[in-house]
């Protein structure tokens, strides 16, 4: 992805859930991993694309990378979790 639309934080968010509906992981934590302003939306997306891909316990990493970065998770952050949990 070219990187003036890697910045832009809401084709990134509609990229990385492209690639996890099509089960491509890597490539949406390649995506993610190469994005330097990362928002709650970025994070959400990757997060729900580990549960729809059976890789729920990853949800958990990410939040504690938000933790770090003191980005507050917002209502649809904590849903994808709590779906984490029942899987």
């Amino acid at each position: 992805m070219p990187e003036n639309y890697r910045n832009n934080n809401i084709t990134s968010t509609s990229a990385i859930d492209m690639l996890m509906k099509f089960g491509d992981v890597e490539s949406a934590e390649r995506l993610f991993r190469s994005i330097k302003a990362k928002g709650i939306n970025i994070y959400g997306a990757l997060m729900n694309g580990y549960n729809l891909n059976g890789e729920s316990w990853k949800c958990f990493k990410i939040f504690e990378e938000m933790k770090e970065k003191n980005i507050i998770p917002d209502e649809i952050v904590w849903n994808i979790l709590i779906g984490a949990c029942s899987k």
